[in-house]
């Protein structure tokens, strides 16, 4: 996690609470630089958010799944 948050220009610490869900909407540089380091596109991110939102938003009893 360090060179990750490092290679991207962020702290540890904003990293972790990215990962952990203390920062709910980081800013899009900061997701940018991430997903660079990690080899993803800002694609592959936005795809993976819509899925995690539209699982959330449903369930078979009509509730959110978490």
């Amino acid at each position: 996690m360090l060179e990750t948050a490092l290679e991207a220009g962020v702290s540890p610490e904003t990293l972790r609470k990215i990962e952990t869900g203390r920062v709910a909407t980081p800013a899009f540089p900061t997701i940018a630089a991430i997903a660079g380091v990690l080899g993803l596109s800002l694609d592959e991110v936005w795809s993976e958010i819509n899925d995690l939102s539209r699982a959330t938003r449903r369930s078979p009893a009509g509730s959110a799944v978490r």
